[in-house]
């Protein structure tokens, strides 16, 4: 096992890339993945997040294209988000070997990207629904393509991508090196591959499910009417930045309106915000103009910030595996942070779930009721249901057009238990 990038075997070129990203030594994941997809092995590798996965199969690969002409690697992954922070690293170590990028996402416009495409970049950065508009088009087409990777492919099936990634598949050259790279590797995952990689190295540098390090993680029990309070007073006690998780878009809006309130600084990111404005949420979160960020599970994956102090889970995630990617967010690389988890009595079975997944147990810490930032809070929503304020114009009308059917609600509401 290689303990420096000079003993991997790479060029002169792509170690002073190294140097000027300040990478010393490679990670585990890194040691592991490099030497076999440099002779051209398929790879799946499992390792925690913020490891290096991603340096882990662009090193590689640019080392094994430079020097060549035309798209030979398509690297796909789940969000916008996450496509546009990997196509970071590859420009920083693909341009001094003379290799080219293009990103492919969706909410931008297709004609430069098709334009962009037509240069034949060295690599392709894409989002599988995007990608795939444009290859049935007749946009893009991939006749010598050499490597594939897909970054959290777990996370693409169950955002639903598998139609998609199938059409990919049958467009793709058939002998072509493929790499696979997850936090988590669930059983969706193993299905999915099965075929579609040839004898393929598996690396497991931590076992899937295997949380951040060094995230402290704590979980409190409360009521659902008590989460913003406890919000509101996690928030008090430091200056650190927060990234805020709920599990829906209407939930986030919600709570990035409660924070405003309270005088925080913070932004909001989720599916139905446009590019522009998702755009704008990252970049402020990024450079401070926003202490908190609320997001939906789109941020989960892949989103690279420093310096996240704080994980909150206001609610919890749909899946168990998205809570080790959410609480990833924090405690990157050689850093520490805290994952400050929202549950109620009724969520214990989902708790149990995502501590089978671990292996492990996450910290309980009673909810500090009697802080005085949380009394507030809480006495402030007391008056709120006290007197909830004049009903608005249209309260208790059907927004629903003339004829149309009533919805479930309605069908159901009046209604009394015999």
């Amino acid at each position: 096992m290689s303990d420096s990038f000079e003993k991997l075997g790479l060029s002169r070129e792509t170690l002073g890339a190294l140097r000027r990203a300040r990478f010393t030594r490679p990670t585990p994941i890194q040691q592991q993945a490099i030497p076999p997809a440099l002779a051209g092995r398929d790879v799946i590798g499992c390792a925690a997040t913020g490891t290096g996965k991603t340096a882990a199969y662009v090193i590689p690969l640019v080392e094994r294209l430079a020097g060549r002409k035309g798209t030979l690697a398509l690297v796909l992954a789940p969000t916008r988000e996450l496509v546009q922070q990997l196509a970071e690293p590859v420009r920083f170590f693909a341009e001094p070997r003379r290799l080219t990028s293009a990103t492919v996402i969706g909410g931008e416009d297709m004609g430069g990207q098709v334009q962009a495409l037509e240069a034949h970049p060295s690599f392709v950065v894409a989002t599988p629904g995007r990608l795939v508009d444009l290859m049935e088009n007749a946009a893009v087409r991939f006749p010598r393509l050499e490597a594939l990777v897909l970054d959290e492919a777990d996370r693409m099936l169950d955002m639903g991508f598998l139609p998609q990634l199938e059409r990919i598949f049958s467009l793709l050259p058939r002998r072509r090196q493929t790499l696979l790279f997850s936090a988590t590797l669930g059983p969706d995952v193993s299905r999915f591959v099965r075929g579609r990689l040839y004898e393929p190295v598996r690396l497991e540098v931590t076992r899937s499910g295997t949380p951040a390090e060094r995230a402290e993680q704590r979980l409190y029990f409360l009521r659902p009417e008590e989460k913003t309070p406890l919000l509101l007073t996690l928030l008090a006690r430091d200056a650190a930045t927060a990234l805020v998780f709920t599990r829906a878009k209407e939930r986030a809006d919600k709570v990035q309106r409660a924070l405003q309130r309270a005088g925080y600084r913070s932004a909001v990111l989720h599916a139905d915000r446009t590019q522009n404005q998702r755009k704008q949420a990252m970049e402020g979160f990024r450079n401070g103009t926003y202490r908190c960020l609320v997001a939906t599970d789109i941020a989960a994956r892949g989103l690279d910030v420093e310096d996240v102090g704080h994980v909150i889970n206001y609610d919890l995630p749909h899946a168990p595996e998205d809570y080790v990617h959410r609480i990833g967010r924090t405690a990157r690389a050689a850093a520490s942070g805290v994952a400050s988890t929202f549950a109620t009595t009724r969520e214990g079975q989902v708790i149990t779930r995502i501590e089978h997944l671990m292996r492990s147990e996450i910290p309980r810490v009673p909810v500090p009721r009697e802080d005085p930032v949380f009394k507030e809070a809480w006495e402030q929503f007391l008056a709120a249901q006290r007197d909830p304020g004049p009903p608005q114009k249209d309260h208790g009308q059907s927004k629903r057009e003339a004829g149309q059917a009533p919805g479930r609600h309605a069908r159901s509401h009046g209604k009394r238990r015999p």
